[in-house]
């Protein structure tokens, strides 16, 4: 299926009353490398889910999350803390999350298959 705009799919489902509120340095990392566009939309949920709520990342949505790279992960996550809807949340508790999320799915991606 056609990738979907990853946090224009985010927006309407989650953001909508504060993407404007973003800083302009996440903003432009961002936009300069085209982060919006790198995941379908059930990946973005469940990786959102997985960070912002509970959850596990299956290891499809985990090469996904890895394709997308570390500098986008950290300027959507931060972005999305930036949102008032999420102003209960302890940003340094997501964070912590979002780091632990990145590396499981990066030592994923990076292990060797199991030989048939």
């Amino acid at each position: 299926m056609a990738s979907l705009n990853v946090y224009s799919a985010l927006v309407v489902l989650f953001l909508t009353c504060g993407a404007g509120m973003a800083t302009k340095e996440n903003d432009q990392i961002i936009k300069e490398n085209n982060c919006e566009t790198k995941m379908g939309l059930l990946c973005v949920l469940e990786a959102f889910t997985s960070i912002f709520e509970t959850g596990s990342i299956s290891d499809r949505c985990c090469g996904e999350l890895v394709g997308l790279g570390k500098v986008c992960h950290s300027a959507l996550v931060k972005r999305t803390l930036e949102n008032p809807l999420f102003k209960d949340l302890s940003p340094s508790t997501i964070i912590a999350k979002s780091i632990q999320k990145w590396n499981n799915c990066l030592a994923l991606i990076d292990s060797p298959s199991p030989s048939a």
